[in-house]
């Protein structure tokens, strides 16, 4: 792991317990103690069951592929990203290696990641969207309203980048080959060309594209129902549209921070921030970032656990193969 990432987890846990020790970690305590148990069993079944429709709306985009496998690698590219101190990145490679050792070849893959992570994301756009139109709607004079507003714009227009760059980007690797001469890099432009008719291949069956983004933005504003239910729980509710616009600006505060393993810190804070502007305290809303820590190591390190045993039995399989063909 390098250096970098290692610095910014180090000073996110810092200053995730520098907000658990200002705000009172006995007050923090009893909110956690006060959403209990069985919050935090609803959490985890929600939580579940939303990888399971994220897992379908993959396997919307390869229509061939189980859908228990692609479920599977789900579950893995979620367990990876948020159990393990690695960057959202190495989540999707874990997930798409999951699905590639289901029987799923390495381009499609690959392919269906890259589609399925620019659906998931023009799907926060509009989920984010729409979160702003009910804030303006109870909070018309909140201060996060002209930069939340900006930063809409520019995620709307680093979605239709992404898309352009995997519609087109053949084109321009093809130009520059021109420029720096053939075979300068035979090897990647074989598996560049490949893979650009996979995620082609997968553009053109648009009925699975609008399947995966329906069932996309119907995980993120299901994801607010976690949030809900252990408020609820906590005796604090909040109306669903107030959990929903700091569930979604919560998301979207991690995904601007994708390079801090976990966004470990981040959420805390982010939590606290937004919380405090629909009257949530600032232990509640440390105690419900925790709880969904807790989720993500219950529910990933298991998954992970499996995921390693099935990778070691495959590579002690061929260990065992290569003598025997000697």
């Amino acid at each position: 792991m390098k250096a970098g990432p290692v610095l910014a987890a180090v000073a996110g846990i810092a200053a995730g317990a520098g907000l658990i020790a200002y705000f009172g970690a006995g007050a923090v305590a009893r909110s956690l103690f006060a959403i209990g148990w069985a919050g935090l069993a609803a959490i985890c079944l929600i939580h579940l069951a939303l990888i399971a429709i994220m897992g379908l709306a993959w396997r919307a985009l390869l229509p061939t592929a189980g859908p228990a496998i692609m479920i599977w690698g789900r579950l893995i590219r979620d367990s990876a990203s948020e159990a393990l101190p690695l960057s959202q990145v190495g989540g999707y490679v874990l997930g798409a290696r999951a699905v590639a050792l289901g029987g799923i070849s390495g381009t499609d893959a690959t392919a269906s990641t890259i589609v399925d992570v620019t659906l998931e994301f023009l799907a926060q756009v509009a989920y984010t969207a729409l979160a702003l139109a009910w804030l303006v709607r109870l909070r018309p004079d909140a201060a996060m309203v002209v930069p939340v507003s900006l930063g809409l714009v520019v995620a709307v227009l680093a979605a239709v980048g992404f898309v352009a760059v995997q519609r087109h980007g053949l084109r321009f690797f093809d130009r520059c080959a021109q420029v720096l001469g053939r075979g300068w890099a035979e090897r990647t432009a074989a598996s560049a060309t490949q893979l650009h008719i996979a995620i082609a291949a997968i553009y053109r069956r648009r009925g699975g594209l609008w399947w995966s983004l329906l069932l996309h933005l119907a995980c993120w504003v299901g994801s607010g129902v976690e949030a809900w239910i252990a408020l609820h729980l906590a005796g604090a509710p909040l109306p669903f549209g107030a959990i929903m616009v700091i569930e979604s600006l919560l998301y979207a505060t991690r995904t601007v921070a994708f390079a801090i393993p976990n966004a470990v810190g981040v959420q805390e804070a982010a939590y606290v921030l937004l919380g405090g502007t629909f009257g949530l305290t600032p232990e509640l809303a440390l105690a419900l970032s925790l709880m969904k820590r807790a989720r993500d190591l219950i529910i990933g390190i298991p998954a992970l656990a499996a995921w390693q045993a099935v990778e070691g039995g495959r590579l002690w399989g061929v260990r065992l193969e290569k003598p025997m063909r000697e």
